[in-house]
This record gives C-alpha cells, sequence and structure tokens, in this order.
C-alpha cells in the first residue's frame, strides 16, 4: 500500500492555496489543488499536483468532486473573500455569499470528508482563518464574523473528531502579499459612495488596509506552517502567522477589551 499523503485544498488557483499546493506537492504529497478555475493551476501541475474542479458552494460539486479522489487524508480549507461593507448597508444578497463561501464551504468540506478520515481513523483538517477571527475592524463586520465562526468551528470539531485520530486546526494570518485585496475584496457600493455618511471612516481605514495587505508578508511563510502543522502531530490547535496577526492577537490577550479597542482606534486613526 502506498504510503503517500493525499491533500484536498480549496482555493488553490492563487495566493496562499497556490502557494501550498505547490510546496505539498514538491515534498512528496498528492496534491488535489481545487479551484473553480482548474485551468490557473495547468502551468504547475503535475502527478503530484492535480487540478479539481470544485464549487465550495455547491454541494453536489463537493460531492462529485470526492467521488474521483482514492482518499483524502489532509482537508486545508483555504477557499475564501471579504466584503467590505457597513451593517447598515449590506444587503440580503450579501451577508448569505460571505457566509456561504467562507463558513458553509468549510461546513460543506468537512462534512464531505469527515467519513472517508473516520474510516481511515487518522486525517488531519486545518481551516485557514484570519487574526480578523479574533479581533473587530469596522468595515469588515461580516468578514470578521465569518472568521470568528470558523474558529468556534475550529474548536468544536477538535472535541468530535479526537475519538477517531483526527487532528482539527487553525491558522490566522495576519495581511498577505497575495490577490486578495485584489481579486477577492467585494465591496459594498452604497458604503462606498462619496455620500454615505461612513465615507470619512471609508476614506481613513481602507487605504491603510489595502496597503498594509499588498505590502504583507508573502504567501510562502503560509504554507511552511501548513507543513509544519501536517509534520508535528503536537502542534497548537491556532496558530498565527504574519506581521499584523502576531502584533494584534497576543495585544488581543493581554489588554482589556476598553484598551484593546483604543490601542486599535489610534492605530487606525478611527
Amino acid at each position: 500500500m502506498s504510503t503517500t499523503k493525499h491533500v484536498l485544498i480549496t482555493g488553490a488557483s492563487s495566493g496562499m492555496g497556490r502557494a501550498t499546493s505547490l510546496l505539498l506537492s514538491q515534498n512528496g504529497y498528492r496534491v488535489y489543488a481545487a479551484t473553480r478555475t482548474p485551468e490557473a493551476l495547468h502551468d504547475i501541475a503535475g502527478n503530484t499536483l492535480i487540478p479539481l474542479a470544485l464549487d465550495i458552494t455547491d454541494m453536489s460539486s463537493v460531492t462529485n468532486a470526492l467521488k474521483s479522489l482514492e482518499r483524502v487524508d489532509i482537508l486545508i480549507n483555504n477557499a475564501g473573500y471579504g466584503l467590505v461593507a457597513t451593517v447598515e448597508d449590506v444587503t440580503e444578497a450579501e451577508m448569505l455569499a460571505q457566509f456561504n463561501v467562507n463558513v458553509f464551504g468549510t461546513l460543506r468540506l468537512c462534512k464531505a470528508v469527515i467519513p472517508l478520515m473516520r474510516s481511515q481513523n487518522s486525517g488531519i483538517i486545518i481551516n485557514i482563518s484570519s487574526f480578523l477571527g479574533r479581533i473587530g475592524l469596522p468595515l469588515f463586520t461580516l468578514y470578521n464574523a465569518s472568521k470568528y465562526a470558523i474558529e468556534g468551528i475550529t474548536d468544536s470539531l477538535r472535541y468530535e473528531l479526537a475519538p477517531f485520530h483526527i487532528r482539527v486546526h487553525s491558522i490566522m494570518p495576519g495581511f498577505f502579499d497575495t490577490n486578495f485585496a485584489r481579486d477577492n475584496l467585494v465591496t459594498n457600493p452604497h458604503t462606498f459612495s462619496k455620500h454615505s455618511p461612513y465615507a470619512s471612516m471609508v476614506s481613513t481605514l481602507t487605504p491603510v488596509i489595502v496597503e498594509q495587505i499588498n505590502r504583507g508578508n508573502a504567501a510562502q511563510e503560509v504554507a511552511e506552517m501548513i507543513m509544519q502543522i501536517i509534520t508535528d502531530e503536537h502542534f497548537s490547535a491556532h496558530a498565527t502567522v504574519g506581521d499584523k496577526a502576531k502584533k494584534f492577537i497576543p495585544m488581543r490577550k493581554e489588554l482589556s477589551d476598553e484598551d484593546f479597542e483604543r490601542r486599535v482606534r489610534e492605530y487606525y486613526g478611527l
């Protein structure tokens, strides 16, 4: 029987997903790189990196994709995007779409893969969360909430799946220089209107956030942390990576709610 570990990763066409797919495939893993645009991976596809068409918002797409896999030893839930909108302006469709991808997409993949891992009596699930899953920022309320949800899913699944020798972890990246700011930020037009009552906040905060993302850490750092989690069975349940995560998460633990909020206001000029 082959000892090669089989990896399924979502959101694999760019950024952290692409970097992770490439690193694992180069280190002896068979990687099923799942994305809605598998053609974006043709330049790095090979015997150990197989592009896989998969839409995480469609359970039938998830089910059909899983039918083509021999086994899944490692699931990496990486796909996601960020909605930038005030609660006052956000539409019903925008709310549902944000959670459908970031939260329900993760749950769909877990639901489909867990029976396979349970039958193997082993497995690893790694959820790519965000440092914004532990701290809030204005205009990112829905994205924040979706990543807080990922942290809760991770915590609960660790209890559910421990009896079956399935490890569950989350990674909370800070801001990374990927295509996130260019391709994976969706903005609400009312929030970004010059007539919005939130126009001052938008003009103050969003350019800073976009600049921090574009000047952020390299996606390779996340890929290397994923490799560490896979190879170290004693790795922590939740891990931070990137400068902003390493700055804000410890600060959040050390300060009172009021003091932390004051620091964030000062830092971002709110």
